[in-house]
């Protein structure tokens, strides 16, 4: 009976990860990796809301979003100048040394008693709460955006609707545990007789998320070490077009070029179309869902439990929905129709929140999103860098990354603004109705740009296209 048992859970998973062999070595060590990043991203992402809150003031959150805009241009420009200087794994272990470092000097800070979180007294002219956000929002473009940059350039689109189900579920697998660790580490489980304090545990996280990522680079070495220089060419015409580049047509790349790319590859603009889409609509909502738990909560520590208690589910659902629903999709439907689906999915979950306009149903579509976000939405976007040139797939995603998602995140929050000031001269009918118009037309947009995009990298892949490669 028990045998029966083992050979049909054999059978299932055989037939939702089917990897050739000589792929195995190669998806374990990126996938390691991405647990990695994950792992540590999950620690800090929501404390980046609840410090500054604490520090600055939560009035200042759709400020910090616009500024933060500016703040990264400098960062992107280094970041190409890299990108021409550094071998493809070499910028993802930069970048991992570079905010492990970093992070456990955030954790020396947080628990100065003037400086950190000890000091509850908010104020604008804190530095340090300015500072703390910057950091954590370069972990999306430089940490995670940087990893998918990599695994993209050495994956073709066949391995990627094979494999990539597999490499986000290891990734919320990493979230989840930081997740369950970070709940219960503020939910005042932990024995009376340790009596660790709020401010000792926001250091806990900070320490455990640097030393996470200071593993990344040995990872990294591991991978190059043991997979051979064939299966790292990624999408074959991409790589031969590359390879053959004169020192000429190399020199005229500079720290610009990704960012030239918008507006003589429609592609390009369409991929930043999709994210900005997503951004803005989740912003909207999410916005309302921090101000609920920041009033219902007692001290940042059980504001970034409820945080993490959340996150928690969304890991879980997104890390099911990955195991048994990406690579499925992505094999079944093809990147043309899931991408279609994502903007649908999102809708429904947007109609719904209309609809009930409770509590419940922000949290509702909050997991949602986020998990639908993670396990489908993110491999579905990333295999489009596939087929693209170096600099589409390094220089232009991140810009992509870092203002895309600012962008939208400063759209979002105007519109939060805009509809607060409806909430208090007209009331709560008006402000629903100016949240349901806004967010329908979002997903409107969304969905044009998703099957405008879809076929557009459908025909790329069928006739062995390099986008990027020319003038369109």
């Amino acid at each position: 009976m028990l045998g029966r048992l083992g050979q049909g859970i054999a059978a299932i998973f055989k037939q939702l990860f089917v990897i050739d062999k000589q792929e195995r070595v190669k998806f374990a060590l990126l996938t390691l990796t991405f647990f990695f990043v994950i792992a540590s991203y999950t620690l800090v992402k929501e404390l980046k809301d609840s410090i500054f809150m604490t520090v600055v003031g939560a009035k200042y959150l759709p400020w910090i979003k616009i500024i933060s805009i500016l703040v990264m241009v400098p960062a992107v420009m280094f970041y190409a100048y890299l990108v021409d200087r550094m071998r493809r794994y070499q910028l993802l272990a930069f970048y991992s040394l570079a905010y492990g470092v970093l992070g456990i000097l955030m954790a020396y800070f947080i628990g100065h008693p003037t400086i950190g979180i000890a000091n509850t007294v908010d104020s604008p002219y804190r530095i340090f709460g300015w500072a703390f956000y910057f950091f954590i929002e370069g972990y999306s473009p430089f940490l995670v955006g940087v990893f998918w940059a990599f695994a993209n350039s050495v994956t073709s689109p066949d391995e990627a609707k094979k494999n990539y189900g597999i490499m986000v579920a290891g990734s919320k697998f990493g979230g989840l545990l930081s997740a369950i660790f970070a709940w219960y580490l503020f939910s005042c489980q932990i024995p009376s007789v340790v009596n660790l304090s709020g401010v000792f545990k926001h250091q806990v996280l900070m320490v455990i998320s640097a030393l996470l990522l200071l593993v990344v680079p040995f990872v990294l070495r591991m991978l190059i070490k043991h997979v051979p220089g064939r299966l790292l060419h990624g999408y074959e015409m991409a790589y031969q077009l590359e390879k053959h580049k004169t020192v000429e047509e190399k020199s005229k790349v500079g720290i610009l070029s990704g960012l030239s790319m918008f507006w003589q590859y429609p592609y390009v603009l369409g991929v930043f179309g999709i994210i900005f889409f997503y951004e803005v609509s989740f912003v909207v909502l999410n916005y309302q869902r921090l101000l609920l738990i920041k009033s219902s909560s007692v001290d940042i520590s059980e504001m970034s439990c409820t945080m993490f208690e959340q996150v928690f589910m969304v890991h879980l659902v997104g890390c099911l929905f990955s195991l048994i629903g990406t690579s499925f999709l992505m094999r079944r439907l093809g990147e043309r129709n899931s991408l279609m689906l994502i903007p649908i999915l999102s809708g429904l979950l947007i109609l719904y929140f209309v609809v009930m306009n409770t509590l419940n149903s922000i949290v509702v579509v909050f997991v949602g999103l986020r998990a639908l976000n993670y396990a489908f939405s993110y491999p579905v976007r990333e295999s489009l860098y596939i087929p693209t040139v170096k600099e589409v797939k390094f220089k232009s995603k991140s810009w992509i990354d870092a203002f895309g998602t600012r962008i939208a995140k400063a759209t979002g929050y105007s519109f939060n603004l805009c509809a607060q000031d409806i909430l208090s001269k007209f009331g709560l009918a008006a402000f629903a109705f100016a949240n349901s118009i806004f967010l329908g037309v979002i997903v409107l947009l969304w969905g044009a740009t998703a099957y405008l995009l879809g076929k557009r990298f459908q025909r790329a892949v069928e006739n062995n296209e390099v986008i990027g490669a020319g003038n369109e």
